[in-house]
């Protein structure tokens, strides 16, 4: 579509030419100087602007369109919100083509591009990728599937043991400390009357300790339905008011489950209060939000808080494709021994067999073999179920997404968003040194001509992180991160999955830095080697006690902060002349003792009129004729200082002692 120039386009490029902004009386024509006048002209606010310095420009990115492409691909593409690139359609007048099943050219997409400051190739080769299937354009004719309902809360609130009731296990008793370190995924069954159809809930239990916020967040995007649990005898706690935000952002349907109502003496209406505090408004209080007291040590009220799961998935008419392509999450990845990478894979539409190809980010499977969360072997899974997938080329990222598609087409996809990856690696490596040179160049010119001082930067830890799982390496890399401030921080140098190799302890040794181990092993050859290295190993299967460690270590960085401590103090109420020997004259003060306790080892300073006028040492300290080396309170004595005489009535000696306390973050 070619655009139509009019006489408004023209009129446009005429308001926007120089001519039009300086006037022809102004230009300089070749061969004729402007004069002194003509100089006279240029105001302080356009001397200003000279000064002023060019805005950074960010760096255009690549990017690879086809021929045709739909809205929402074309927002996968963007790696934008659908809904930030229909918005940007809107203003481009172009709202009626903004559906997200809309066909766009590679014209049409090239200009949207733009506007997101991206720089458009068409190349279809290069463009090529595997996206989900479109939405369905019948979905009331698509057979329901199971809700997927996480678990939430406060560490130690009693969430894996309410889902350990549920399904009849002991997981609670296996984990570290009693805390859920990974998303763990489980269907369970759903008591139904005879002659129903059997229906099952995939739950999904996330960790409960601030460090793994990520992984909650992960479990929220894939959720249909919210249970949090609050413990009776605990109440609202901060993880609580961060699960309550994911679910107002996430838009998710919410039920709270009081647990630990067994307890003796526990106060219900105070929790429930404490949720109306917070916005959670419980039906029984007039709101929308369904509340279940539980107890998931003796199985209270579970029945009933499985009811009103189901009660809400019925509302919410659940409905995916059982065959086709699918759309899943990993929601775990690890390596594990005999079957190397393997992943958990929730999968919320289509089926996938053994043999079938997967895309996740750049790792790509043809499947081995799908087990379920009892490690029992299954042939295909369909919507809802979330199975284990072994055959991964690479390790996937957990919350990527899962995809299908031939081997070929796999194969094709997986280059292209390599390709895609180094190239916005290589282009926020440029981006980060151009902005360090522009840093640099801004305080030389503020320096001046001025020699700079070496600036070292921040004392830094450096850590090598080694995991169970990947999971678990986003949350402990998140928490360990943030560690320090401007003094002393951590530096991540790089982080992986599996047990600490020998690689592991020469890179640490070639950063001067340690190693976190989490919920990992470390052979006792490595230990030694580590050892000898001089590369100390942290290592624990417990979030908040790997934080502390790393915490501890790092405030041990900080320099000691140094606080004066005002010991004693006393008023000069007249000052002497002693004669000594060889007619030597020494000034000495005739004090009283007006707080505390002046000892002579202390260091000593006089004040007069709240100002410092000497800072020094006591030579003389006596009591009559008698020397002393402290005066309490109320004692009169006769201080004199070594090399000061300026001493005069109505000074105040103080005696401090300089105090190092611990350095905090």
């Amino acid at each position: 579509m070619r655009p139509k120039y009019g006489k408004r386009d023209r009129s446009f490029k005429e308001r926007g030419s120089v001519l039009s902004k300086i006037g022809k009386d102004d230009v300089a024509l070749p061969g004729r100087s402007r004069g002194r006048e003509d100089n006279s002209k240029i105001t302080e606010a356009q001397k200003k602007q000279k000064k002023t310095k060019p805005k950074e420009v960010r760096m255009q990115v690549d990017i690879f369109i086809p021929s045709v492409v739909s809205v929402e691909n074309l927002a996968r593409l963007l790696k934008v919100r659908l809904e930030t690139l229909q918005r940007a359609m809107h203003r481009a007048g172009m709202g009626a083509e903004s559906s997200h099943n809309h066909m766009l050219t590679a014209e049409l997409a090239s200009l949207l591009a733009m506007e997101f400051n991206r720089n458009p190739v068409v190349n279809d080769e290069a463009a090529f990728d595997i996206f989900p299937p479109p939405p369905h354009p019948d979905p009331l004719s698509l057979p329901p599937r199971p809700p997927v309902v996480t678990i939430m809360g406060h560490v130690d609130h009693g969430k894996t043991t309410l889902l350990d009731t549920l399904r009849s296990t002991s997981v609670a008793k296996g984990e570290a400390g009693g805390i859920t370190q990974h998303i763990g995924a489980f269907s369970v069954p759903v008591p139904v009357s005879a002659g129903e159809e059997k229906r099952t809930i995939t739950f999904l239990d996330t960790p409960g300790h601030a460090a793994f916020s990520a992984m909650r967040a992960r479990g929220a995007g894939v959720t249909d339905v919210v249970v949090l649990v609050v413990a009776a005898d605990d109440g609202v706690m901060p993880q609580t008011r961060e699960v309550i935000q994911l679910v107002k952002k996430e838009k998710v349907s919410l039920v709270v489950a009081i647990n630990k109502i067994d307890k003796p003496g526990v106060d219900v209406a105070k929790i429930e209060n404490a949720l109306f505090a917070e916005g959670i408004e419980l039906e029984k209080l007039g709101g929308e939000v369904p509340a279940v007291e539980v107890s998931g040590l003796t199985g209270q009220g579970l029945d009933q808080l499985t009811e009103t799961i189901s009660l809400l998935a019925e509302m919410q008419d659940l409905r995916a494709e059982r065959e086709g392509k699918i759309q899943g999450y990993v929601l775990e990845s690890k390596v594990q021994k005999g079957l190397g990478p393997v992943a958990t894979v929730l999968l919320l539409r289509g089926s996938f067999k053994t043999g079938d190809h997967l895309i996740c980010g750049t790792s790509h499977a043809k499947i081995r073999m799908l087990s379920d969360e009892n490690g029992k072997a299954v042939k295909a899974a369909y919507p809802g179920m979330a199975v284990t997938v072994s055959g991964w080329k690479e390790l996937p990222q957990a919350g990527d997404e899962v995809l299908t598609g031939t081997e070929s087409e796999v194969k094709k996809a997986i280059a292209n968003r390599v390709r895609k990856a180094e190239i916005e690696a290589t282009l926020g490596d440029v981006e980060a040194i151009n902005e360090q040179r522009r840093l640099e160049r801004e305080d030389k010119d503020a320096e001046g001509d001025t020699a700079a001082p070496v600036v070292t930067g921040p004392k830094e830890l450096r850590l090598v992180i080694k995991c169970d799982v990947s999971g678990s390496v986003e949350a402990v890399d998140g928490a360990l991160r943030d560690i320090g401030n401007d003094v002393a921080r951590v530096k991540i140098v790089t982080s992986g999955v599996g047990d600490i190799t020998e690689a592991d302890v020469m890179r640490a040794k070639a950063a001067e830095g340690a190693i976190i181990a989490f919920s990992v092993n470390v052979p006792r050859s490595i230990k030694n080697e580590a050892e000898t290295q001089g590369v100390p190993i942290i290592s624990s299967s417990i979030i908040y006690r790997l934080v502390d460690d790393v915490t501890e270590r790092v405030v041990a960085m900080l320099p000691p902060i140094r606080e004066t401590r005002v010991m004693g103090e006393a008023n000069v109420l007249q000052v002497f002349d002693i004669h000594l020997k060889g007619r030597q004259i020494m000034k000495v003060a005739g004090c009283r003792v007006r707080s505390g306790l002046v000892k002579k080892a202390d260091a000593a300073r006089v004040m007069r009129n709240g100002e410092i006028v000497h800072d020094g040492r006591l030579e003389t300290m006596k009591h009559l004729r008698d020397d002393i080396t402290e005066a309490r309170q109320g004692m009169e004595c006769g201080l004199a200082f070594q090399g000061f005489e300026g001493l005069q009535a109505g000074d105040a000696i103080q005696t401090y002692q300089i105090v190092e306390l611990p350095a905090s973050l």
